[in-house]
């Protein structure tokens, strides 16, 4: 692959045995993106096995491959057209979908969401779609395949189309377009299939060169996460990688959430031939500013005039994966972009069924795989933004103890609950102050302020 052509990240995703890994098998194997000696390796596998060789068995080249050493991925495949080149996210089932997503999927930019034409709309079909929606993956091909199993039916791919499309509907998806095909043939796959003359849209390949690349996100407002602050000589370099937008010596800048405007002294380099003055997305940098403000980690760099929210209560979408239920009323951690907080679930607002969009109002907890609307209140205040308007500074992860059990998306901001500063007890509340000292009153059971007893003393001796 060529450094300087666009690369697009596609996540694939299906019910199990409706046919994926064969679909990625075929892109690969049409596009000459396969390792030296594959196809013939697993042929002779398959002989010598006694069993007909199939395009899903690529995969577990791949994985012999990695076994040997050799640095191929397994779950992010490449492949290549004369266009671009790509990344296949391949997601293998529900459970592993949802770990996927934390850790590398929600980065996609595209979707192929599979179909069996024989089987039908499974429930595991619907739960993609709606996770789809939640990682606000717009760009979606529905791929219905094996369609060699029904006679190339355009009476049940027509069926399949409008019973999916009312469901993704709902959820303010609107496919680009459904593709039937069959991939162990490779009809509609590289080229038009003469056996499905009814189709008058694009095989596969040239379907997806046609997905338009989002806009370049140096283009979007600023948002640089601090990931550290280094002391070399005299200078408090700020360290992080900027998520959107660009930076220039000079600029104004926003620190939220302390609130605080200063500008950019310098961009610092390593090596002199990599100085510069102006950064943009995708780069991580080190900057001076002009004022000695304390930084921390979990702040967030941005321009004045477009600048994140800033709040201890946000609403969110969650898909919980925890082998503990997630419950109101108990310590969590919350990682979004480089801040670390404690948290809690103020509220489950609702449980959702997402193969039916059926859900339950005002859930106890949510459960392993579940996903859910949630009302999360941070210990303190955070920067963030809305998920759809920027995905690094509006997505999240929540971690129970030491694992890391479920993700989520911010939806709105909520007005920011009183940060209070004293005694908790259930439902009681004592105000106090850093330099307040308290005492327990046996005569009237209560708990008193310290000066009150100075007060008292030097009322007594007037």
């Amino acid at each position: 692959m060529s450094k300087n052509r666009e690369t697009l990240k596609i996540v694939v995703v299906g019910h199990v045995d409706h046919g994926k890994s064969t679909v990625i098998g075929r892109l690969l194997y049409d596009t000459n993106s396969l390792p030296e000696g594959a196809i013939d390796r697993v042929k002779r596998i398959s002989k010598e096995k006694g069993k007909p060789f199939e395009y899903a068995y690529l995969l577990d080249a791949f994985e012999e491959e990695q076994k040997q050493g050799i640095t191929i991925d397994t779950t992010q495949l490449q492949f290549f057209t004369k266009r671009r080149d790509y990344v296949i996210i391949d997601a293998p089932g529900h459970k592993e979908f949802l770990k996927n997503m934390i850790s590398g999927a929600a980065s996609a930019e595209a979707a192929l969401l599979v179909i069996d034409a024989n089987e039908g709309i499974k429930e595991q079909s619907k739960r993609h779609g709606y996770i789809l929606s939640l990682l606000g993956i717009q760009k979606v091909y529905v791929i219905v395949n094996k369609m060699d199993l029904i006679d190339y039916s355009e009476e049940t791919y027509h069926a399949i189309k409008k019973e999916f499309n009312e469901f993704l509907n709902s959820l303010q998806v609107t496919p680009l377009d459904y593709i039937p095909i069959s991939a162990f043939y490779g009809e509609n796959i590289a080229s038009y299939s003469a056996k499905m003359p009814w189709y008058h849209g694009k095989p596969i390949l040239e379907a997806i060169d046609e997905i338009p690349k989002d806009k370049d996100i140096s283009h979007k407002p600023l948002r640089l996460p601090i990931q550290d602050v280094y002391k070399f000589d005299n200078r408090r370099i700020i360290v992080g990688r900027i998520e959107a937008g660009t930076l220039k010596a000079g600029d104004e800048i926003h620190i939220t959430p302390g609130n605080k405007t200063t500008r950019v002294k310098t961009i610092e380099a390593w090596v002199q031939k990599d100085q510069t003055d102006v950064v943009s997305a995708g780069q991580s940098v080190g900057i001076t500013v002009e004022d000695e403000f304390f930084n921390k980690r979990g702040e967030i760099i941005s321009h004045k005039d477009v600048i994140p929210v800033v709040s201890n209560r946000f609403r969110a979408n969650v898909f919980w994966m925890g082998k503990n239920d997630l419950v109101t009323n108990k310590k969590y951690k919350i990682k979004l972009a480089t801040a670390e907080v404690e948290a809690e679930i103020k509220s489950i607002l609702k449980v959702i069924d997402a193969s039916t969009l059926s859900g339950e109002e005002k859930a106890l907890r949510v459960k392993i795989n579940d996903v859910a609307e949630i009302i999360v209140e941070t210990k303190e205040s955070v920067a963030f933004d809305e998920f759809r308007n920027s995905k690094v500074t509006g997505r999240f992860v929540i971690v129970d103890g030491y694992d890391v059990a479920g993700g989520g998306i911010i939806s709105k901001a909520e007005e920011a609950a009183n940060l209070k500063s004293g005694f908790v007890k259930d439902d009681l509340y004592l105000n106090s102050r850093i330099f307040d000292e308290y005492y327990y009153s046996v005569q009237d059971n209560s708990i008193k302020m310290f000066r009150q007893i100075i007060s008292c003393i030097m009322w007594v001796t007037k």
